[in-house]
């Protein structure tokens, strides 16, 4: 186990899950409040949020390696370093990203053999389906003030599991900000299904629906909103797998005129 970290700070959900999920939950000291272990798996010390960690308890856990996520975590992560902490700074938004990702973490903690099959079937488990005869076109909002369209790899999901994604062109944005679109733009693409997850918060579907000028679309005529788990969509690591299974089952039943 030379050079391998034995202590280790994930300060993103889908690392801790990750790292549960290899066999190295032993080896993390603390982790991020937005990692619920499964039942049966002990806690470990809560050192930060998303936005924001307490350094100074981060620093007396004495990592040997902390893991972030994101650009809104570089700050962070800026700092740890500076305070002399090794950083391993993850930054994934599409799938082959994520699964890229999966496959460094493993590399960095010493479980390349333990992650080979699980990334098999990772790949497997989010094969696209059949291309059926109509597809739904989908609106995935990812916050609701303002709102914010779906990240790159929900509109990669979406099509892979039967649907359209309203708004594509937005796929390659990779900060939230250059994903805010107006209640006008969704109102003028008029969607079939609705779709959210807003992390952090529950969604309301009746405020979604109770929204000016709305009430004519055809997902909430046709009652068709759904709220997906945040940590089942919005974690981009092997969670994902949960998340395609209820965008091809919610997708599978718009098709057959389900609502």
């Amino acid at each position: 186990m030379n050079g391998v970290p034995q202590r280790i700070v994930c300060l993103s959900a889908e690392a801790a899950d990750w790292l549960w999920r290899l066999g190295a939950w032993e080896r993390v000291v603390g982790v991020t409040a937005f990692f619920v272990p499964p039942p049966g798996v002990p806690g470990k010390p809560r050192v930060g949020g998303f936005s924001s960690a307490n350094l100074d308890q981060i620093i007396q856990l004495k990592p040997d390696l902390v893991i972030t996520f994101s650009d809104v975590q570089t700050k962070l992560a800026a700092e740890l370093r500076r305070r002399g902490l090794n950083v391993l700074a993850t930054d994934q938004r599409t799938l082959a990203e994520t699964e890229a990702t999966l496959e460094q973490l493993a590399r960095a903690v010493g479980c390349e053999r333990e992650a080979e099959l699980r990334l098999q079937e990772f790949r497997e488990r989010l094969a696209p389906i059949a291309k059926p005869a109509s597809r739904p076109r989908v609106y995935f909002e990812e916050w609701n003030d303002p709102l914010i369209s779906g990240i790159a790899w929900i509109s990669e999901l979406i099509e892979r599991a039967g649907g359209e994604d309203i708004f594509p062109e937005l796929r390659a944005k990779r900060s939230a900000p250059e994903r805010v679109v107006s209640p006008e733009q969704v109102r003028h693409a008029n969607p079939d299904i609705i779709l959210a997850s807003w992390c952090g918060k529950p969604v309301k579907t009746a405020t979604i629906a109770s929204r000016p000028g709305w009430q004519d679309l055809t997902a909430v005529r046709q009652r068709r909103m759904w709220a997906i788990a945040s940590a089942d969509i919005l974690q981009p690591g092997w969670r994902l797998i949960q998340g395609y299974g209820r965008l091809r089952s919610i997708l599978g039943s718009a098709t057959r005129g389900e609502s």
